[in-house]
């Protein structure tokens, strides 16, 4: 591949686009291992969030409110950089970068399918109950089926704003697509001046991103979901 594009663009940048495409793994790893994992948390939280128990709401509802509200940046350097300076323990730069996306990831995810379950008419509970379900079999039967065509599109949608995460966590030296970008930009080497490097870099971003948001464009449109009053339901916050 690498004779291949020396032919196309020369050797130099033909070897630094093959970095960049290596480095570029790393950050879909990273973005399929915070977005799993954040799922995951985050439908555990979905679920304490609308449980009819008062203080496992609220134990929910801190924890979405501090994850939204401390920034990924800051996340990032109290993983990768606080914790192992304070207690002296060594924090590899790809557990620090999980953990903070994943914490991320999760508190966002778990407003978007709360938002999902609860914009499905209260009418569709009552019946649930008139049929004699109690809470845990009228949500697996009756409303989850519903909710999850409208959580699918903002779902994956997301997927995109976790791959844009992912470029912040080259301050802790993880070593993605934009740290090498960095690194590349920074080296002042003839043919990696940084107004070349970095459109490259944005154009791999983009390669990765516009895909998703055509799909879930596409889903929204093949669901026919009403965002709006999905959007409605998340920003009312309960």
């Amino acid at each position: 591949m690498i004779e291949f594009l020396s032919t196309l663009i020369g050797p130099f940048h033909a070897k630094m686009l093959a970095v960049l495409l290596s480095a570029t793994q790393w950050t879909v790893y990273l973005s399929l291992t915070a977005f799993i994992g954040g799922g995951l948390i985050g439908l555990i939280f979905t679920l304490l969030r609308i449980t009819p128990i008062n203080w496992i709401r609220k134990f929910a509802v801190a924890y979405i409110w501090t994850f939204q509200s401390v920034p990924l940046l800051m996340l990032l350097f109290l993983t990768g950089l606080g914790i192992p300076i304070f207690y002296q323990v060594n924090v590899p730069p790809w557990m620090a970068a999980t953990v903070s996306l994943t914490l991320f990831t999760s508190a966002y995810m778990s407003e978007v399918w709360r938002g999902a379950l609860q914009s499905i008419d209260v009418g569709q509970w009552e019946a649930g109950r008139a049929l004699g379900l109690g809470f845990v079999k009228n949500l697996r039967y009756v409303i989850s089926p519903q909710a999850l065509k409208i959580a699918t599109p903002p779902t994956v949608g997301f997927m995109v704003q976790v791959i844009k995460g992912t470029s912040l966590a080259y301050i802790i030296d993880f070593n993605d697509l934009m740290r090498w970008g960095k690194k590349i930009g920074n080296s002042q080497i003839d043919g990696a001046e940084p107004f070349i490097v970095f459109p490259l870099v944005a154009l791999i971003y983009f390669l990765l991103c516009f895909p998703l948001t055509l799909l879930s464009r596409r889903l929204e449109q093949s669901l026919n979901i009403d965002s709006n009053k999905l959007m409605l339901t998340i920003n009312k916050g309960g």
